[in-house]
Protein backbone atom coordinates (compact mmCIF):
# COMPACT_ATOMS: atom_id res chain seq x y z
CA UNK A 1 0.00 0.00 0.00
CA UNK A 2 1.10 3.74 -1.01
CA UNK A 3 -0.23 6.72 1.10
CA UNK A 4 -0.31 9.78 -0.83
CA UNK A 5 -0.75 13.41 0.63
CA UNK A 6 -0.79 16.69 -1.97
CA UNK A 7 -0.20 19.52 -0.50
CA UNK A 8 0.77 23.21 -2.08
CA UNK A 9 -2.40 24.30 -3.53
CA UNK A 10 -4.51 27.72 -2.95
CA UNK A 11 -5.87 30.89 -4.11
CA UNK A 12 -3.56 32.55 -7.18
CA UNK A 13 -3.82 35.12 -9.69
CA UNK A 14 -3.66 34.71 -13.26
CA UNK A 15 -0.54 34.57 -14.65
CA UNK A 16 1.18 33.50 -10.85
CA UNK A 17 2.98 30.60 -9.90
CA UNK A 18 1.99 27.71 -7.40
CA UNK A 19 3.77 24.61 -6.58
CA UNK A 20 2.45 21.01 -5.65
CA UNK A 21 4.18 18.67 -3.57
CA UNK A 22 2.91 14.84 -3.18
CA UNK A 23 4.25 13.14 -0.38
CA UNK A 24 4.24 8.90 -0.64
CA UNK A 25 4.70 6.96 2.46
CA UNK A 26 4.21 2.88 3.12
CA UNK A 27 6.09 2.27 0.33
CA UNK A 28 9.21 4.02 -1.61
CA UNK A 29 8.23 6.16 -4.20
CA UNK A 30 10.75 4.68 -7.01
CA UNK A 31 9.09 1.68 -7.54
CA UNK A 32 6.35 3.63 -9.10
CA UNK A 33 5.78 5.99 -12.17
CA UNK A 34 3.85 9.44 -11.19
CA UNK A 35 1.17 11.07 -12.40
CA UNK A 36 -0.85 14.74 -11.49
CA UNK A 37 -4.60 14.77 -12.57
CA UNK A 38 -6.86 17.19 -12.08
CA UNK A 39 -11.22 17.60 -11.95
CA UNK A 40 -12.76 20.84 -12.07
CA UNK A 41 -16.63 21.83 -11.15
CA UNK A 42 -18.83 19.46 -13.03
CA UNK A 43 -15.67 18.24 -15.21
CA UNK A 44 -14.21 14.96 -15.24
CA UNK A 45 -10.82 13.70 -14.26
CA UNK A 46 -8.29 14.97 -16.79
CA UNK A 47 -4.42 13.95 -17.38
CA UNK A 48 -2.12 16.55 -16.33
CA UNK A 49 1.31 15.25 -16.65
CA UNK A 50 3.24 12.35 -15.37
CA UNK A 51 6.81 11.07 -14.86
CA UNK A 52 8.88 7.69 -15.24
CA UNK A 53 9.74 6.00 -12.16
CA UNK A 54 13.47 7.60 -12.35
CA UNK A 55 12.52 10.97 -13.81
CA UNK A 56 14.31 10.33 -16.69
CA UNK A 57 10.71 10.52 -18.97
CA UNK A 58 8.03 12.88 -18.75
CA UNK A 59 4.84 13.58 -20.78
CA UNK A 60 2.17 16.36 -20.62
CA UNK A 61 -1.43 17.15 -21.44
CA UNK A 62 -1.43 19.78 -24.32
CA UNK A 63 -3.15 22.40 -22.19
CA UNK A 64 -0.32 22.56 -19.71
CA UNK A 65 2.49 21.78 -22.07
CA UNK A 66 5.33 24.61 -21.44
CA UNK A 67 3.47 25.90 -18.42
CA UNK A 68 3.71 22.82 -15.94
CA UNK A 69 6.82 21.21 -14.94
CA UNK A 70 6.58 17.54 -13.21
CA UNK A 71 9.49 16.15 -11.27
CA UNK A 72 10.45 13.71 -8.35
CA UNK A 73 12.91 13.17 -6.15
CA UNK A 74 13.01 9.71 -4.82
CA UNK A 75 15.18 10.08 -1.94
CA UNK A 76 12.54 12.61 -0.34
CA UNK A 77 9.84 9.85 -1.15
CA UNK A 78 8.03 13.22 -3.02
CA UNK A 79 6.96 14.42 -6.60
CA UNK A 80 6.03 17.36 -7.64
CA UNK A 81 3.96 19.42 -10.23
CA UNK A 82 5.31 23.39 -10.45
CA UNK A 83 2.67 25.50 -12.10
CA UNK A 84 3.53 28.75 -13.76
CA UNK A 85 1.53 30.99 -15.54
CA UNK A 86 -1.64 30.21 -14.45
CA UNK A 87 -5.03 30.06 -15.97
CA UNK A 88 -8.54 30.79 -14.70
CA UNK A 89 -9.10 27.33 -16.55
CA UNK A 90 -6.57 25.68 -14.46
CA UNK A 91 -8.48 25.85 -11.45
CA UNK A 92 -9.09 22.22 -10.15
CA UNK A 93 -8.37 19.89 -7.41
CA UNK A 94 -5.08 18.28 -8.19
CA UNK A 95 -4.38 14.73 -7.44
CA UNK A 96 -1.39 12.81 -7.53
CA UNK A 97 -1.56 8.88 -8.23
CA UNK A 98 1.44 6.37 -8.75
CA UNK A 99 1.59 2.76 -10.50
CA UNK A 100 4.06 0.57 -11.19
CA UNK A 101 6.14 1.20 -14.47
CA UNK A 102 5.58 2.30 -17.18
CA UNK A 103 3.59 5.22 -16.69
CA UNK A 104 0.52 6.36 -18.63
CA UNK A 105 -2.41 8.95 -19.02
CA UNK A 106 -4.81 6.99 -18.21
CA UNK A 107 -6.54 7.13 -14.99
CA UNK A 108 -7.71 3.73 -14.83
CA UNK A 109 -3.98 2.70 -14.54
CA UNK A 110 -3.45 4.25 -11.46
CA UNK A 111 -3.80 2.02 -8.46
CA UNK A 112 -3.24 4.60 -5.46
CA UNK A 113 -4.77 7.81 -5.36
CA UNK A 114 -4.05 10.99 -2.57
CA UNK A 115 -7.31 12.76 -1.72
CA UNK A 116 -6.45 16.19 -3.90
CA UNK A 117 -5.64 19.55 -3.03
CA UNK A 118 -7.56 22.53 -4.53
CA UNK A 119 -6.09 25.20 -7.11
CA UNK A 120 -7.90 28.24 -7.82
CA UNK A 121 -7.02 31.04 -10.00
CA UNK A 122 -8.58 33.99 -10.07
CA UNK A 123 -8.85 36.30 -13.58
Amino acid sequence: QVQLVESGGGLVQAGGSLRLSCAASGRTLSSYALAWFRQAPGKEREFVAAINWWGGFTYYAISVKGRFTISRDNAKNTGYLQMNSLKAEDTAVYFCAVTPPPYSSSDNDYDYWGLGTQVTVSS
